[in-house]
């Protein structure tokens, strides 16, 4: 008995061609590209978001310190360190008058040490309680 020989035709080879092979390469590629780019924006969003809340906590700690103190704040802008760990900042204090004449408005911006891009901004009305009898 003759053995049995399929046409050419017939005969399928089993496997992937070359360019299929690159074209899945490729969009991997793409994959993990747009994947590490977008752990890298997350990671420096991180970043901004602790300085913001650090400026934060610095920007409401120095009203807390007015309205406690107190004290009658004078009219006028005052810059000063006012640094969170090893974050340097720099508050600048800007204290106006209001319309009544018993009260003051505080507003705190607060900037890293070169930028002048504000990090943060606060503002509160504190009464004059020196003027105000016991």
């Amino acid at each position: 008995m003759k053995p049995f020989i399929a046409p050419a035709d017939a005969v399928r080879q089993r496997g992937f061609t070359m360019i299929e092979v690159l074209v899945a390469l490729v969009i991997v590629a793409v994959a993990l590209a747009a994947s590490v780019r977008a752990v890298g924006t997350i990671a420096g969003t991180a970043g901004a978001l602790h300085q913001r809340l650090l400026a934060g906590w610095s920007a409401d700690s120095v009203l807390a310190d007015a309205r406690l103190g107190h004290s009658w704040p004078e009219l006028g802008t005052t810059r000063f360190e006012c640094s969170q760990g090893d974050l340097m900042l720099i508050c600048t204090e800007t204290v106006s008058s209001t319309p009544n004449p018993l009260f003051r408005r505080i507003e705190v911006s607060v900037t890293h040490d070169q930028e002048t891009t504000r990090l943060a901004q606060l503002v509160t009305v504190v009464a004059n309680e020196t003027a105000r009898p016991l």
